[in-house]
C-alpha cells in the first residue's frame, strides 16, 4: 500500500527548518530566554530605554503558555520569536518581535520560523496571528504580503513613538498591522511555496497623473535602512509620503491587494 506524505502544518513547518538548516524549538529555560535577549540586543542595537522587549517579560510569556520559540544551528541561536495570545480570545496570536541574525540571511530562517508559528497557532485551535511591520522596509512587506499572503489591515501611524535602534534610528515608527488567515486558500499556497503575486496591470503609480482615485500602485525605496543611516531627511521624506498615498487610501477604506516584487503596494 503506497504510504501518503504527511503535508499537514507541523511537517510543512518541519521541511521548511530542515531546508534552512536550522532546528526551531520552544524556550522555557532561563539561559535559553536570555539567549534571546542577547540576540535582540545584537539585532537591533537599542537604547537601554526602549529595548524590543524584557527579558523578564519573555519568562513570563514562556511560563504562562505563550509562544517564545529560538532557531538554532547547533548549539548557536540565529533567530527568535516571541508571541502572546490577543484578542479576540481564542482565536488570535499576536508576534510581537522576530529577529534573525544577518548572516542568515536569504536562507529562508524567517519563513520558517513563521511556518512554525502556524502550526503552533493551529494546534491550540487558534485561526490568525497578527503583527506589525514598517511599511518603507521593501523586503519585509515582499514577505509579509506576497510570499506569506498576510492581508495588510490597518496603517498605524507612529506606532511605537521614537524607537531610537540601530535599526529604525529616530524616524517615527509607522506600521502596517498584517492578518495572517491561517485556514485561507492563499495561505496554504503560500505556505507551500507559491507567493501571492498581485495582478498590476492598467493600476497607476500613486504619483502619476491617472491615480486621482483609490486604485492605485504605491512605491517604496529599494533600501530605507540606509538612507536612514546616509540621509535621515529623506528617509523621512519617505514616511510622510507613504503615509499619506497609502495610510490616507487605507483610512478611507482602500485594501491593500499585495505587494509586488519590485517594491508596490497595490491599493484598490
Amino acid at each position: 500500500m503506497r504510504t501518503v506524505p504527511d503535508t499537514g502544518p507541523a511537517r510543512v513547518a518541519e521541511v521548511a527548518a530542515a531546508r534552512s538548516g536550522i532546528v526551531i524549538r520552544e524556550l522555557h529555560d532561563g539561559d535559553d530566554i536570555a539567549e534571546v535577549d542577547r540576540l535582540f540586543w545584537d539585532i537591533w542595537r537599542p537604547s537601554p530605554s526602549n529595548v524590543p522587549i524584557t527579558n523578564e517579560l519573555m519568562r513570563v510569556l514562556a511560563h504562562s503558555g505563550n509562544y517564545v520559540v529560538g532557531a538554532f544551528v547547533g548549539d548557536r541561536m540565529v533567530g527568535a520569536t516571541v508571541g502572546f495570545l490577543a484578542a479576540p480570545a481564542g482565536r488570535t496570536l499576536h508576534s510581537h518581535v522576530t529577529g534573525v541574525r544577518s548572516e542568515m540571511r536569504g536562507r529562508s530562517v524567517g519563513f520558517a520560523l513563521k511556518l512554525h508559528q502556524r502550526a503552533w497557532a493551529l494546534d491550540r485551535g487558534l485561526d490568525t496571528i497578527t503583527w506589525t511591520f514598517d511599511p518603507l522596509v521593501r523586503r519585509n512587506a515582499y514577505f509579509n504580503l506576497a510570499k506569506l499572503a498576510a492581508t495588510a489591515v490597518e496603517y498605524l501611524p507612529d506606532f511605537y513613538g521614537e524607537m531610537d535602534d540601530g535599526i529604525n534610528g529616530v524616524d517615527a515608527s509607522d506600521r502596517l498591522l498584517a492578518s495572517w488567515d491561517l485556514r485561507s486558500p492563499e495561505v496554504v499556497a503560500a505556505c507551500a511555496g507559491k507567493p501571492a503575486e498581485p495582478v498590476t496591470d492598467g493600476v497607476p503609480d500613486a504619483t502619476g497623473s491617472g491615480a486621482t482615485g483609490s486604485g492605485a500602485t504605491v512605491r517604496v525605496p529599494a533600501d530605507i535602512e540606509s538612507l536612514r543611516a546616509g540621509d535621515p531627511e529623506q528617509a523621512a521624506r519617505w514616511r510622510l509620503r507613504v503615509r499619506e498615498e497609502l495610510g490616507t487610501r487605507m483610512d478611507a477604506g482602500a485594501k491593500v491587494l499585495g505587494f509586488t516584487r519590485d517594491g508596490r503596494y497595490v491599493v484598490a
